[in-house]
């Protein structure tokens, strides 16, 4: 056989090869188009729920009014007086409150919430207040931080908090294939602690997101991190060169688009917004965001869900564990157990 004839089939399998890994990141770029582009293109309010304070019929009738001319966009309601209204914003129960006033109407949000959410609930009441020659007077009675006026910075605190995750699990699962699962076990707890601790140096002494509880953020981005890399690594057993992709879906296509870190879930539709009550990236930024700014609203259910996600990696690193143990070779798994009881001894 001539080197030509014998170099052709060595072409088409490296082609073949090359061709084959390259539907990973294919299927990346239409994953991250879809998430992307789906969630965050064209934000509309889903039920967005927003209050008119007053309890005569006044305000009954102009609540009646916006719900009638949004429909499903808007949740409407009443509320009795401003007390009312702020400790519902304070508590995220509302977007925004609409006070009726013949001198002096006033829209109360609170921007540390969703600064989209009280953009859009400011678009929603200044045609209201125009049709009676008024200006709008806006109060915002929780606001983000001076270095973070857009209340954004908690989400590209998540999204370095993940890469700094899923790209560590390819490492764990690729050069560390070799080591024992609780030996992976143990890395994932010193990466994620050093990840955590990265991340609070973010929100803390370089962009200063957290003017106080930092404990509170590394605490969560530890909890968040190491859900990651456990669910990680326990996958890379069974899927191998897949885990990349698999990663990608979970903790960027689905977690940055649902964590409510740019838009909160009565902004997007109902598939993104339904995930946002429990997945682990939305437990991060709105256990943080309750944590700085809301005076620990609800932060018991957003650590729950990040509790709930390790738990879940711990689980599936442990089947990982017993799979790979099952499937060893002999000689290997003999060579195991005699170095564990000689551990033992020691």
């Amino acid at each position: 056989m001539s080197a030509t004839a014998a170099a052709a089939p060595r072409t088409r399998d490296a082609l073949r090869h090359v061709l084959l890994h390259l539907v990973t990141p294919l299927l990346m770029c239409l994953g991250m188009g879809l998430a992307y582009m789906g969630a965050f293109v064209t934000p509309e309010p889903h039920d967005m729920p927003i209050a008119v304070v007053g309890s005569g019929p006044r305000a009954e009738a102009l609540a009646r009014t916006v719900q009638d001319k949004a429909g499903d966009a808007l949740d409407v309601r009443t509320l009795a007086d401003r007390e009312q209204a702020v400790a519902a914003l304070k508590s995220l129960d509302i977007a925004g409150a609409y006070l009726p006033d013949a001198k002096a109407p006033e829209l109360i949000v609170a921007s540390a919430g969703s600064d989209m959410s009280a953009l859009a609930v400011q678009k929603i009441f200044t045609p209201v207040a125009a049709e009676q020659g008024l200006p709008l007077k806006v109060t915002d009675v929780a606001k983000p931080v001076s270095d973070d006026p857009t209340g954004q910075g908690l989400f590209f605190l998540l999204v370095a908090v993940s890469i700094g995750s899923y790209a560590s699990v390819a490492v764990l699962g690729a050069a560390g294939a070799a080591l024992r699962m609780r030996v992976r076990a143990a890395l994932v707890v010193g990466v994620s602690f050093a990840v955590s601790l990265i991340g609070a140096a973010l929100a803390g002494p370089v962009f200063h997101l957290a003017h106080q509880g930092l404990w509170g953020v590394w605490a969560m981005s530890w909890l968040y991190s190491a859900g990651v890399l456990f669910i990680g690594v326990g996958l890379h057993t069974f899927l191998k060169r897949w885990t990349t992709l698999t990663m990608m879906v979970l903790f960027v296509m689905l977690n940055f688009t649902t964590s409510g870190g740019l838009f909160r879930p009565e902004l997007q539709n109902g598939f993104f917004g339904s995930l946002h009550a429990f997945w682990n990236g939305a437990g991060f930024v709105e256990g943080i965001r309750g944590h700085l700014y809301f005076g620990g609203h609800d932060l018991g259910r957003h650590v729950m869900t990040l509790a709930a996600w390790l738990v879940l990696g711990l689980l599936m690193t442990a089947v990982a564990g017993l799979w790979e143990r099952r499937r060893r070779p002999a000689p290997v798994a003999a060579a195991t157990r005699e170095a564990d009881q000689e551990e033992e001894m020691e």
